[in-house]
This record gives structure tokens, sequence and C-alpha cells, in this order.
């Protein structure tokens, strides 16, 4: 039996209860390391196994070996005359554990170990930071801009950095070492390089979001967000829909004066927010799904789900929209191919 420092016993609680690590994964990961500090200090290759005693601050290394009939390698086995004189109830194929810890145990294996558990906590922690993180994919988080890399703006969320691609940049978006942003959490990787938390500020579920926590109708299942379409940095088109006839949709996601969605608006850095009602009638729908423009009628191919509209001929440009972007936005919003003309 040989003292490790017991101050490393201490300082290893420790950082189980900083890193939220469970103390037998930490335990585990001990014994293991002061398996590998034996067999490379002492050059052996013999199966050993570690007992630890935490209060103590004390270890003690075992060779096992299986009682056989016959010795063929003194260091896997021993004889069933020998392991009975350690302990009468052993039979063949039993393992005897006989202490082997050398004199000057304590201090090699405390050095090597730490090494070994500090790899190992690097482990541990990563898989709690992707098990804490994979439950946020598909939501918002919040962090403050630390720097711009190649275009990609890395993001400090507390206990991790996360990556915002370029390519998952609105056009014309610039961010501000310091600046606090929301980013909807798009991946969650982990791999040798540890865990990658992937977030965007275009993808149509960071509109979602923002819209479930700024509107409570939303969060409590009376407005339904059924569709939106979105070309980042410049305009989206949500359709709404309200469970209950005395609740307006549209009404809920603007707000009092307006300002839910301005909120919202001001989030995506005055993306423009169409709030479309939304309708089974497919004619009604697409109808909405054009505005601002009026629609004096909408005629339906059901097979082709191919929708012809007429509006007045002074708001054809407001229904087609700047580069075809109002037309665009409504066809991928509805699912229905839209076929423009005017009156």
């Amino acid at each position: 039996m040989r003292k490790m420092e017991k101050g490393l016993f201490d300082v290893l609680m420790e950082i189980c209860d900083e890193k939220g690590i469970s103390p037998d994964v930490l335990t585990e990961a001990l014994e293991a390391a002061l398996v590998a500090a034996y067999r490379k200090n002492f050059n052996s290759s013999q199966n050993v196994k570690v007992e630890m005693d935490k209060e103590k601050g004390t270890v003690k290394v075992y060779a096992q070996k299986t009682v056989a009939e016959t010795v063929e390698d003194e260091r896997e086995q021993i004889s069933l005359e020998d392991a009975r004189k350690i302990d009468g109830a052993y039979d063949v194929g039993d393992i005897v554990n006989i202490e082997v810890t050398p004199k000057n145990f304590g201090r090699i294996s405390a050095m090597t170990a730490k090494q070994v558990v500090t790899q190992r906590i690097r482990e541990a922690e990563r898989g709690i930071i992707y098990s804490e993180y994979t439950e946020k994919t598909n939501d918002i988080i919040s962090g403050r801009v630390e720097r711009v890399e190649r275009g990609a703006v890395f993001i400090d969320i507390g206990k991790i950095e996360a990556i915002l691609p370029e390519k998952e940049q609105p056009p014309g978006e610039t961010y501000m070492v310091g600046e606090m942003i929301r980013c909807y959490v798009s991946d969650v990787r982990t791999g040798a390089r540890g865990t990658q938390i992937i977030v965007s500020r275009t993808h149509p579920g960071l509109v979602r979001k923002l819209f479930e926590y700024e509107v409570p109708e939303i969060g409590a299942g009376i407005v339904e967000i059924k569709s939106i379409a979105r070309e980042a940095g410049s305009r989206t088109k949500i359709a709404v829909y309200s469970n209950d006839p005395d609740v307006d949709a549209q009404g809920s996601c603007i707000g009092p004066r307006g300002i839910r969605v301005q909120n919202i608006g001001e989030e995506l850095r005055d993306e423009k927010i169409d709030i479309v009602k939304w309708s089974e009638d497919p004619a009604e729908y697409i109808a909405a799904s054009l505005s601002p423009s009026k629609v004096i009628r909408t005629e339906i191919d059901e097979e082709e789900k191919r929708a012809t509209v007429t509006v007045p001929e002074h708001q054809l440009s407001l229904a087609i929209g700047k580069s075809g972007q109002n037309v665009r936005l409504a066809a991928r919003l509805t699912g229905w191919k839209i076929d423009i003309n005017a009156e």
C-alpha cells in the first residue's frame, strides 16, 4: 500500500463539482491511468488492477493471476496449491489478486495519472457539452461575438464557442466584437477537435423561434405557424392560423401597436416580415400570400398545383416584387406555382 498525493484526490473531486462530471467517471479514469502508469514505469505486461482509498489517499496495485492445475505462465497463472495457501476457497479458474505495489509508486503514479486524467476530464466534458447542446438543436441561443476569422464568426455561448459560418450569415449583416447576437442552433457535431456548435442567422427556424418567444399565443398553442418562406436579410413571409375564433392570429403576431413584430424585425436587422393568414382554401391562402398586393381573383388548377392570379394593373409590380421576390416567396410559402396577370 503506497501513499498517493491525498491533495490530488481532493482536487479531482473539486473538478467533478466544478465541471459537472460524475465522480464515478473520474474514478474509473484514474484507475485506468494508474494501471497504465504501473505498466509503463515497471515494464510489466501482466494483468493488474488498482484499488484506491480516496479518504486515506492510498493506492494498491494487484497482479491478477488465474488459478491453474498446471502453471504455464507465471505472470498470468498461479498453481492451485499456492492459491489455497492464500485462501483455501480458491479453485481452478478463479482469479487471485496478489499485491505488487512498488515502493515509489505513489509519486510516479501521481505524475502520470495527472496527465491521463486531464485527458479523460476533457473527454467527459466534451460528452457533457455535446449532450447539453444537442438538446438545444433547432432552438435559439444568445452569445457574445468573440472574433471573426475568414468570414466565420465565433460566438461565446458559455462553456464553448459557437461557429456562425459565412454561408449562414444574411447578406449585408456585419458583426462587431463584443456585441450580443441571437442565433439558431442548426447542428451539433463531435469529433477529434471536440464539440462544434454550428449556428445560423439565415435559417427559417430562427424566425419561427423568435415568434414563439415573442408571441404568447403561439407558445400556448392557440396560434399556429403553418409555414415560413424566407430570403434572409431581405424579406420573410409567415403563415399563421388561430385555433380560437376569438383570437386574431395576425393581430397576435403583430402585437399592440405592432411591438411584437417590430421587436422581431429589429432582431433580424430590419428584415421585412409579412404575416399572412393561413386558410384551407388554396385560392384564399394564395391571395393572402401575395400581400401587400391586392388580388382580384385566383384560378386554381389542382392537378398541376398551379394558380393564376389576377391583380390590378397598377399593383402588378407590387405583386411580383423586386426581382420577383414577392411572388417567389408566396410560391414557397404556399407550395403552389403562381402566375400573375394584370387586370
